[in-house]
Formats: structure tokens, C-alpha cells, sequence
């Protein structure tokens, strides 16, 4: 082999060499560019993840406070009914200890000879603190039950006896013979009545 053709082949291996390492650069070159995708699209969905796991956080602390806030308007709304509900009924009990007395006072005005000058200033004075006495209790919601005169209602009257009448309509009230009371619209005591009813026939008490 002559000095040129030698010349020519060193040539020729040093530029495949070149071409080689050339072809093995891009090839690492590549690997390293897809390492960097996969790096990439990795970090993405796990950005992705905590993003979709903090919404969710996010919704079910949302869920929390808005259960809370019910949970406090409940609260709210039982702590004023049974406030209000305390408030109306607490003379309930007192009430029903005062009713005796009105009672008494009422039949000591109804016996009363009102034709005595002797006591007709003590009726009077009964009368004036009788009216006093009720017009009180009526500002706290305790209001009489007198329905003579109106259809028997079983929720407000007792019936204590049944009577025919040719004056009444059926199942009318026909005398009170005590009345009831109710506070703040809860009867306390019914009021105990004489009801009409026909010359023949029965009375539907539940009319």
C-alpha cells in the first residue's frame, strides 16, 4: 500500500469515527431530551394530583363550614322556640293556682244581694278588683273562655250535661256553668258547659 492510498484510508476512519460519535451524541442527546419529557409529564400529573386532591380539601372544608352554619341556625332557631315557648307558658302554673280566686270573686258577686246598700259598696270594691285582677293577667296572655251562646267546640268546653231546648240551635252552648281559660293559646282549662240539643234526636258533641 502506497503512502497516499494509506493517507486516503486514515482519512476515510477518521471521518467515520467523527460520523460515529456524531450518531452517538444525537442518539444520547435524545435520550436525554425524552428524560426530560418523562421528568416533565411526571411532575405535570403529579402537580395535577395535588391539585385535584387540595379541591378537594378545599370542597370538603366548604361542606364543613356550611354544615356548621346550619348546625348553629338550628341551634339558634330551637334556643328562641324554647325561650319563647318558656317565656308564654311560664305563668302556666301560677296561673293555674289564681283561677280559684277569680272563680271565688265571681261567684261572691253573682250571690251577692246587689239590692243591699249595706254591701253594695263592698261589691263594688270586689267588682273593681276582680276586673283589675283579669285585665293584669290579660297582659300576660291569660284570657277567659266564656262561650255561652256559641257552638259547643270539645278543644275549649266540657260538656257537662246535655239539655233539650226549643230556644238554642243544636249543639249550642246553653250556659257556662265555669269558665275556661287559655294562655297565650293554650287552653289551661276548659270551660264546663250546658249544651243544647234538639226536641228529639241526639247531639253530634263533636260538631
Amino acid at each position: 500500500m502506497s503512502n497516499e492510498d494509506k493517507k486516503v484510508q486514515d482519512e476515510q476512519l477518521k471521518q467515520d469515527t467523527v460520523e460515529a460519535e456524531a450518531v452517538e451524541t444525537e442518539s444520547a442527546e435524545e435520550v436525554v431530551e425524552m428524560t426530560e419529557q418523562e421528568l416533565q409529564a411526571a411532575r405535570i400529573a403529579e402537580l395535577e394530583a395535588a391539585l385535584l386532591t387540595s379541591e378537594a380539601k378545599v370542597k370538603e372544608q366548604q361542606e364543613s363550614v356550611l354544615r356548621a352554619r346550619a348546625d348553629v341556625e338550628n341551634m339558634r332557631r330551637r334556643t328562641e322556640q324554647e325561650i319563647d315557648k318558656a317565656r308564654k307558658y311560664a305563668l302556666e302554673k301560677f296561673a293555674g293556682e289564681l283561677l280559684p280566686v277569680i272563680d271565688n270573686m265571681e261567684r261572691a258577686i253573682e250571690m251577692a244581694d246587689k239590692n243591699d246598700d249595706a254591701i253594695k259598696s263592698m261589691i263594688e270594691g270586689v267588682e273593681l278588683t276582680l276586673k283589675t285582677m283579669t285585665d293584669t293577667v290579660a297582659k300576660f296572655g291569660l284570657n277567659q273562655i266564656n262561650p255561652e251562646g256559641q257552638p259547643f267546640n270539645p278543644e275549649f268546653h266540657q260538656a257537662m250535661s246535655i239539655q233539650e231546648s226549643a230556644e238554642h240551635e243544636p249543639n249550642t252552648v246553653m250556659l257556662v256553668m265555669q269558665k275556661g281559660y287559655e294562655l297565650n293559646g293554650r287552653v289551661i282549662r276548659p270551660a264546663m258547659v250546658m249544651v243544647s240539643k234538639a226536641a228529639s234526636g241526639n247531639v253530634d258533641t263533636q260538631a
